[in-house]
């Protein structure tokens, strides 16, 4: 994070989203008048919803409340909470973010190029992505970030479709 402000904040946040079983992805913090706003980005496997959404922000207020009233590691002040996921535009920057992925086309920078492949595979090591009808795996220390591509028609579902 950097700033003592966003340290502070993700000693307070970081263990209760954890705790609840999602990844903390991003946390940002900006001033809104006199107001402090708090931007979370949270994730976990197979996505999450609205419900999740409320659930992580109602758990995240308390924790700002209590570490507020206990004079904790953080003071709030006046705050806006911001609870959101990570949209299909986020960079695809750690191993969870590629398994997370599986099947979905994605470009991504190899060494000196940038490939579009479909991820069919992603571990510890890296990604399997088939690019042009052949599959190759990628360490994650040759890969850039990656990013999704936005499909409105797979060739594969409507073969899937048929079976």
């Amino acid at each position: 994070m950097g700033d003592p402000t966003s340290d502070r904040l993700e000693a307070v946040i970081a263990p209760v989203v954890e705790d609840a079983g999602y990844d903390l992805e991003e946390l940002k913090v900006s001033k809104a008048g006199r107001r402090s706003l708090v931007r979370l980005l949270v994730d976990r496997d197979g996505g999450i919803n609205l419900d999740a959404v409320a659930e992580v922000s109602r758990l995240v207020s308390k924790a700002l409340d209590e570490a507020e009233e206990t004079g904790g590691p953080f003071a709030a002040g006046a705050y806006t909470l911001e609870v959101s996921s990570p949209g299909v535009d986020r960079p695809l920057t750690h191993p969870r973010h590629w398994r997370r992925n599986v099947g979905r086309l994605v470009s991504a920078r190899i060494g000196d190029q940038t490939l579009t492949g479909r991820v069919k595979e992603a571990d510890d090591r890296g990604v399997s992505l088939e690019v042009e009808g052949e599959t190759s795996t990628v360490p994650y220390g040759e890969l850039g970030a990656g990013r999704i591509q936005l499909e409105f028609s797979r060739s594969d579902a409507a073969e899937d479709e048929k079976e």
